[in-house]
């Protein structure tokens, strides 16, 4: 993969980061209390962060959230999720979003997976 595709999912990273901040700036209130809860919801619990990740790009897939896709795939591999896992997280997805879901997972997703990973 050349240099322009490894920088688009660190660019997309970095806009997601840069837009959170300027949001919370702009409404502390609201982005502290989302944020918190965000962060509640993704502690570990019954279920592992893994599984929390994998499922919130599951879900990302199917409500077609660009941004979400590229974030809780780099979760899942932070979190120690194998491309098979991924992949198959995906495959749950397609089940019930059908051909929006899969041309993510097909394209952006593996993307994400392969940029990400070359950086290790």
């Amino acid at each position: 993969m050349n240099q322009q595709q490894h920088t688009s999912v660190e660019e997309a990273l970095r806009h997601y980061k840069e837009g959170i901040g300027t949001f919370t700036q702009k409404l502390p209130d609201i982005a502290g209390s989302f944020n918190a809860f965000t962060e509640a919801c993704f502690k570990e619990g019954a279920l592992s962060k893994k599984e929390k990740q994998l499922i919130a790009l599951g879900i990302s897939l199917a409500t077609q959230d660009e941004y979400c896709m590229i974030y809780h795939t780099k979760g899942c591999l932070d979190e120690g999720a194998s491309e098979q896992e991924i992949l198959e997280a995906c495959g749950v997805a397609v089940a019930f979003a059908g051909g929006a879901a899969m041309s993510q997972a097909v394209t952006l997703v593996q993307e994400c997976i392969h940029e990400l990973t070359m950086k290790h």
